[in-house]
Order: C-alpha cells, then structure tokens, then sequence
C-alpha cells in the first residue's frame, strides 16, 4: 500500500495516454457533449454503486480489478488523523471471507505478487485498491471480485490486527520523516490556507496512529465506506455480460448507507495578494522554486472544453521547450525545470506550476529567469514557428496512441476509468481524440494560445515556495526579497524569444552501405541473427506485441574499466558530455527541435563493463533512429558551452547530497562493500566533476565508439527481417570497423570477507536503514542463477510475512540477488530495510532466523507453489513484451547463454523443489561472512544498536 500524496505532480509529458478503439464521427458543432467510448460498459446498481467493464487482449488471460472510493484524508475527523489511509490497510488483515493473512496468503497462491498487482494508495479525497488476476480460471476470477466485494463492506477490524498494523504503519509514517517532510508541513498551509488540505496529510500523525480507538476507526469506515461514494472497474481479458453479471451478484447485495452523512467538498479560499514561503533545512539535498498560479477547475463536458485542453497541452509544451534550452546554458540558472497546467492536491483548485530546480545559491537568479521567461510570454507569446513545431509533435503522439490502440495495457484503461469516477475526467477515447486533434489541431491560431497567459499567469491566487539547505555560506532570499524580485522582473524591460532556422535532414549524404554476409534463425523464439560485412551483429525478434513500437540496443566489451584511474572520471562522463552536446551541427536544443515530431530516440551510454546504445522508433521513424545512431558512431558533437552546462549542473545537482542521512548512508554503504576502492562507488565530490576533462572524454568517447565489428545490436519489436535489412546494411554496415580483440578489464572491486559490522551516524529523524549483504563466489550458469534468484523470491515471501506482518517492524523490506558472471564469477544477496533505530536488533535478528530456516529445512512446499506460479503468471506476459524480450537477448547472449532456452521457462519451473533450493540456501548464506550495515540517527537511542 503506499500513499499517494500528489494528485497530480509536475508532469511534462504530452497528454494522458487514453488508448481506445472505437471510431466516432467527430461533430463540427463543438457546443456538443464529448461522447463516452461506446466499447466501455458503464451501468449503476441499485445500491448506488458505478461499475466500468471494457474487453481488453492485453496482457492475455489478465484482468485489471480496481475498486474506486470517493473519500480520503480531507474527509478525517481531528481524532481520525491518518485513518483513512489506515482503514487501506486493514483490508488486508481480514475480511468477512478471508481471515487475518488468507487474503494475501491465497493470492499469492495464484501468482499474484503482492505490491507489484495487489496494492493501493490513499490521496486527500480518494481511496483506491488495485488487483491484477489472473482471468482464465474462473474460481480465481470469483474469488478476487469476492475480496473486492469484501474491501467494500466487509473489513473485519479484529482489534489484535488493529494494533499489529499499527506498527507497520508508523513505520511508514517513519520513511516520510526528512527535510522534505518537514519543509512541506511549513509551506503546505501558505498554499492551501484556511483549507483543510493544509492540514489532513494522508499519513496522519504518530501520536494517533499509535492511540487511536478502535471504534474510532471503525467509524470512519461506516460513515464513508458506502455504495453511493463507490465504483468497480473491471478491464481485461474477459466477457462484459458475464463480468456485468458477476459485479451484480456481487456488489448488488451491499446494503445502501442508512441516513448517509454528505460528503463535503472542501475549498480552498482565493487571495489577490501574493503569497510567499521560504524554508530551509540543514538536510536539504536541493534548492528549489516553485511557483503556483492557482484557479478554479472547468468541467470538461464539450468539445470546446476538448479543443481548450489541447491548447493547453501546447502552451505548456512550448513553454517547457523553452525553459529546457536554458538548461545548456554553460552556467544555466537552473539544473531542471518545467511547467504543468492541471489538478494540485486539493480537487477544488487547478494550477499552472513552474519549477526550478537551482543552484545553493541560485535561488535569486533561477526565480528571476522564470520570471522573466513569464513576462516574455506575456507580453509576446509564442513565436509561430515554435506552435508549428509543438503541432505536429502533438499530433504525432496522438497518432502513436491512435495505431496503438488494440495493444494498450488493460491497466491503463482502469486507471482512467477511476480518474472519469472520481474526477469527472473525459473518456472519449483514442480513436475520437484522434480524429478530433486531427480535425480542430490545424484550426488553433496563435492568437488563441497566447491568449491562455492571461489565466495562467496572474497576480492572482499565485503562491512562491523557496526549499533550500539551511547552510552556512548559502544566501537564502527572505519572503520580502522573493517579492522584491518579483516586482523588479514586471518593471524591466525583456527581450522577446528568437526562434532559430532548423535543418531539415539529419544527413545530407548517406554513407555507402555495408552488406549482411551470413544469417541464421532459431525457430523456436522466432528471432533471425545476421552478420553485416563490417563484422557488426545483429539479433531480430519481430513481434506484434505493439503495433508501433521498435526498441533497440546494442553493446561492446569495454567500457570505462579499461582506462586508468587518472582518467576514469573522464570515461564515465563522457557518455553524458555527448549526449549534452547533440550530433554533427545539431545542438541538443536543435536535435530535440529537429526529432519533435518524430518518435524516434537513441543515446549513447558507457558502463564499467561495456559500451552501446538504446534507441526506439515507430516503424515510421526506424530510419531515423539509424541515423542517430550512425552519427552518434561517427560525428558526436563537440561543444566547449555544452560541456561547462554538464559539469555545472552536476556539481549543483551532487553538491549538498550528502547533507542528506539516506544519501550518505549509500555513500558510506558502497564504499564499504568496495573496501574503499576509488571506483567501488559512492556518490562523486564537487572535485570529482572539477577533474572531468574536455578533451579526455571525447578521446574516450571515440575511441568506445571507433570500431563496431565488436558490437552486437538487438532490435525487437513491429518489424520484418526482408523491411529491415537494407536499413541495416545503411546505417549499421558503414559504421567504422578496424577488427580490434579487446574485452573489459578486472578491477579488482571485492567486498571485505568475514563478517563486518558497520555503523553509519547521520541525522537527526529517529529512523534507521540496515542492509545485510552476502558475497562470495559464485559458478557462473544460467541454471545456477536461476536456483539462486527463486530462493531469493521465497525468502522475500516469509520476510513480509514474518518481519512486516507479525513483528510488525517495517513497512517495507525487500532481498535481492545479483548472480554474476563478469568481471568474474561471484553472487551479492542483499537485504534491505528502514525501520526505528531500537529496533534494529531485533529485526536483524528476526531476518538471520528465516535465513537459517532456509538453510535448515529450506523453503516450505506452500511458498515453493507460491514462486513456482508467480514465475509462471509472470512469463506469460513476459513473453508478449517488447521490453522483456529486449532484455532476455541481451542478457542471454552477454552471458554467452542458449536464447533458445527462452521458452523453456517452465522446464526450469518445474525443476524447483525443496531439497534443491536448501541446498542452495546452505551453500550462498553464509553467516559468518556477511557484511552488515546500519544508519542510526547522530543521537542513537540508549536502547538501539550494540
């Protein structure tokens, strides 16, 4: 369960991504209503109750299950702080059918892997609970409609699970405390004052969570927990009539609400003034400035409402565009920035939002240039060029979603149907959105989107909030000197916005292509291999998973292990340099400029153990794709400005990080497991950056990227061999080729042997954070990784039973494995998780134990099922993702592994069993070689700790 604070954060993406089916005349009247997706059933029970039921093949043998509820933390009572989030809870704890644990025991049982496709979140004003089953076994089917059913009126609230839980959610509670959380609970009243949302945080507070009665919380769910405030969403792989049928047997016996309370729609007052909060504090990783021009929220109810939206979509776009390019600046006012048009926290208000994320002592500066960049907008919008351009950019991801639309998630669909219940958001559909955009797009002016300044950018309901470190040395504008700027920026004089002349091709000459000279296929994965003249390999998996998707990657032994020490920094950035700087006499502003209305991507990256690129496409745009890919090979750009905006942002952006307990204590952690090695890890020091040098890192660069006859490139996704091929033979057959042998070197990176014992003091929260990790060596096979990885899972399954359920000590923990072959053959097994700092003992103690269960007796035979159907359930659709396959080739051929034994998934399923996986356990912990290492606050409890 997690809690979902931000109804809508800064978000810089186009639009929602509504991926519908049905094609529907658009009307030229745009005073018409926006129509529903006719393929969405929508009905309304007796009891009050709203359903949503859409037929959906994606994934396969899936249904997306969500039960919506229209009350959340605003809705608290000041003796039921935190108990909406909490009544989340207790729905899994008990229910009328599923006593204590079963409910999570027997979804488990079926495959369903609980956080990943059994979760929920509690917001200000909503409450929702989301379930991934299975829908090809009926009694599966039933039985998750029975325990939503159950989550509606039928929570037990069995006092000893009540104050069980009460320790996992005050651990909870525990990882939000920080400087974050403290700086909001100061600036949250300035944005919503004499509003309840100032003051009804879905977490609550300790003191109520740990002292509440129980009747109290049981109250909150009879009063809000009710039909008329509720919807069930049903998107999968399924019958509508049948699921229609199930939801009325189901839902149509909740009894109605008896002399139901109203539920109350809370406002957030207006104010002409400007209002201003500036806070800091000493743990602050970052400095940032935010500002909030607040109105009211317009239904969406007409296609003129529809045509609004849209404007906006290009209003902010073209906006963000803009404060992206001063981002390369070589000393930029700001490391990130972005605007966002639409809903905040509380329902009753929109917002256009700016943020900036400065310099320490940039605060001034960063909140000047945004500023200044709102009044050139305001008193000379937009250049026509840069409309164009957004245009046709927005027009091409509406067509992506449009071509897409039979192979959208079932989850997507779900999650937009919660968002029509519970805030009234359109579903008309992909298919109109499209036909609507393409219609009406051409037909907004210029005018018309300017004119949108006037109610985004106001004096009124706006609002200014300065985070920033507490810290000697760091100058921090107070709230009268935020104002002052202000008023300096509407008094001066601006300079309007100069858009630049674009090329209108990537490449002007194409360089003479090379030719594929063998191929082989392996038939039972349906993927072709082919040799290019070059030496280049290529791996091909074409699939109709998604019908306009390529994804791309490619890789050669190397990377920035083969360089010294002297030059190791310069290696591993140079990566990073390139990327700043664009291609050939394309500046990354002007590439972005140049790709915007295509969908097409690709970037360069340099690891320890291997250099490559990862790039998608639509079919439409695979060339270009190949054409970056190319340039990136043989013409990165060098620019001297583009470097000094890398290396300044970085040092910004690191600066502070360990002012941070969390951020240090992985600092201290990495060094530790390296033993110091000075590429072991940890985080880089402002010297660090300040030894990058220009000239080394494009003399890496080049030369990782000076001879592809060692590379191996993947593609995966809506493609033919005989289509693809010539593109290939293009772009990836004239690619440089000198035949060199090389591979990556070892650097002698070990963990420490025996067992360590470390503590690391930081901060000032009482929270801690422990990580146990087991090292050793390891004999490398893909059989052997994958024994290791299930027992991994197992483990997991009795840590949240044993360590979160019943000792009731955290709200997450989490064991991973990373079986390894290179640089040489060892495993890590790491267990993780935050906790009080007197109870670290304790619950240290706790995880030994079931790692010695593991090694005793091994895995019990109910939670070997439990792995075995949850990789089962997984593989299938696994197996219909791009994304998956990608990686699978990729890492099968990197470990010089069978891809074929791809689909022999459940041959490896099968061989599971108890005996082999205590064996497993018995040879990869082992207790007295571990390394342990625990983040206590700089004022330990007495109690805490040894």
């Amino acid at each position: 369960m997690k809690l979902k604070l931000i109804k809508l954060a800064l978000c810089f993406g186009l639009l929602p991504w509504y991926i519908h089916t049905s094609a529907q005349e658009i009307s030229d009247d745009l005073n018409s209503k926006i129509p529903d997706n006719p393929t969405l059933k929508i009905g309304k029970l007796d009891n009050g109750i709203t359903y949503y039921i859409r037929k959906n093949t994606k994934p396969e043998n899936r249904v997306e299950l969500r039960l919506a509820l229209n009350a959340g933390s605003v809705l608290e009572n000041e003796d039921q702080l935190g108990l909406a989030h909490f009544t989340e809870h207790m729905a899994f704890n008990g229910t009328k059918n599923f006593e204590k644990n079963e409910l999570v025991n027997y979804l488990q049982s079926v495959g369903v892997k609980f956080g990943a496709h059994l979760n929920a979140y509690t917001s200000f004003d909503e409450t929702v609970y989301k379930l991934l089953l299975p829908s090809d076994d009926k009694e599966i089917l039933e039985k998750g409609m029975q325990i939503l059913e159950d989550w509606a009126h039928n929570i037990s609230f069995e006092p000893e699970e009540i104050d069980k839980e009460r320790g996992v959610v005050v651990e909870e509670w525990r990882i939000g405390q920080g400087p974050d959380r403290r700086m909001l609970d100061k600036y949250l009243p300035v944005i919503y004052e004499d509003s309840k949302y100032a003051e009804r945080l879905p977490i609550g507070t300790k003191e109520n969570l740990e002292n509440f009665e129980y009747e109290t919380l049981r109250d909150f769910y009879k009063t809000w927990y009710r039909p008329d405030l509720m919807a069930v969403v049903a998107v999968g792989d399924i019958e509508v009539a049948d699921m229609e049928a199930m939801i009325k047997e189901k839902f149509g016996s909740v009894p109605p609400a008896e002399n139901p309370k109203e539920r109350p729609v809370f406002d957030v007052p207006d104010h002409e003034e400007t209002k201003v909060s500036v806070v800091t504090d000493p743990e602050a990783t970052f400095s940032r400035v935010t500002i909030y021009y607040k109105d009211e929220p317009e239904a969406h109810t007409t296609l003129n409402d529809y045509r609004t939206s849209v404007m906006e979509r290009l209003f902010t776009g073209m906006f963000n565009r803009r404060l992206q390019e001063l981002t390369q600046a070589a000393e930029p006012p700001f490391m990130y920035a972005g605007s966002f048009y639409g809903g905040t926290w509380a329902r009753t208000k929109n917002a256009f939002q700016v943020m900036a994320v400065v310099p320490e002592n940039g605060v001034e500066k960063g909140l000047k240039t945004v500023l200044e960049e709102n009044e050139k907008i305001k008193r000379f919008g937009f250049t026509q060029g840069e409309l164009d351009r957004y245009k046709n950019q927005l027009l091409s991801v509406y067509e992506k979603a449009y071509n897409e639309r039979d192979k959208s998630e079932s989850g997507n669909y779900a999650d937009e149907y919660v968002r029509n219940f519970l805030e009234k958001e359109e579903i008309p559909g992909i298919a109109f959105e499209y036909k609507f955009v393409e219609k009406y797009l051409p037909g907004i002016n210029l005018e018309e989107v300017n004119a949108l300044t006037k109610s985004h950018i106001n004096n009124n309901n706006r609002v200014v909030v300065v985070t920033a470190q507490e810290k000697e040395g760091v100058k921090v504008p107070t709230e009268a000197e935020v104002i002052e700027v202000m008023k300096k920026v509407e008094d001066s004089e601006v300079v309007a916005y100069e858009d630049t002349e674009l090329a209108s091709t990537l490449m002007e000459q194409l360089p003479q292509p090379g030719k594929v000279v063998s191929s082989a296929t392996i038939d039972s994965i349906g993927v072709t291999t082919l040799k290019l003249s070059n030496g280049v390999k290529v791996v091909l998996k074409p699939t109709d998973f998604k019908a306009d998707e390529i994804l791309m990657t490619a890789s050669s032994p190397g990377g920035s292990s083969i360089y010294s020490d002297q030059d190791y920094l310069s290696a591993a950035n140079a990566d990073g340099i390139v990327q700043q700087s664009g291609v050939k006499d394309f500046s990354l502003t002007d590439l972005q400029k140049f790709l915007s209305d295509k969908n097409a991507n690709a970037s360069p990256y340099i690891s320890t153990l291997k250099e490559g690129l990862s790039g998608s496409a639509t079919p439409k745009d695979l060339e270009t794709m190949l054409q970056l890919t190319y340039l990136y090979f043989t013409n990165p750009r060098k620019d001297q400005t583009a470097f000094q905006s890398f290396i300044s942002k970085n040092k910004s952006i690191y600066k502070n990080l360990l002012s941070n307990p969390q951020y240090y204590y992985f600092d201290q952690l990495s060094k530790i497991l390296a033993q110091n090695n000075p590429r072991g890890g940890g985080y880089p020091t402002e010297d660090d950056w300040s030894k990058v040098n220009f000239d080394k890192a494009f003399e890496v660069y080049n030369d990782r990227f000076a001879d592809a006859s060692d590379f191996t490139f993947f593609f995966v996704g809506n493609f033919e061999v005989a289509t693809i091929q010539p593109l290939l033979e293009q772009y990836l057959g004239s690619l440089p080729s000198i035949s060199r042998e090389e591979s990556w070197r070892d650097l002698g990176i070990r963990p420490p042997d025996g067992k360590v014992t470390k503590e690391v003091m930081k901060g000032n929260d009482q929270k801690s954070f422990v990580t146990l990790s087991f090292n050793g060596d390891f004999n490398y096979s893909q059989q052997n990784a994958y024994f290791l990885n299930s027992l991994i899972q197992a483990l997991n399954i009795k840590l949240i039973e044993k360590i979160r359920e019943e000792k009731s000590g955290v709200y997450g923990i989490s064991a991973s494995a990373n079986p390894s072959k290179y640089p040489y053959e060892h495993y890590s097994i790491t267990v993780q998780f935050p906790c009080a700092p007197e109870n670290v003992d304790e619950l240290v103690k706790g995880v030994l134990a079931e790692i010695s269960e593991l090694k005793a007796n091994g895995p019990t035979e109910a939670d070997i099922n439990k792995v075995k159907e949850t990789q089962r359930r997984e593989m299938e659709t696994n197996l219909k993702s791009n994304n998956y396959w990608l990686s699978a080739l990729e890492n099968y051929y990197f470990y010089d592994n069978d891809p074929a034994q791809i689909a022999n998934y459940q041959k490896a399923i099968d061989s599971l069993d108890k005996e082999k996986l205590k064996e497993v356990a018995q040879q990869y912990f082992d207790l007295d070689n571990y390394v342990q290492v625990v983040l206590y606050p700089e004022e330990k409890p007495a109690n805490s700790g040894k």
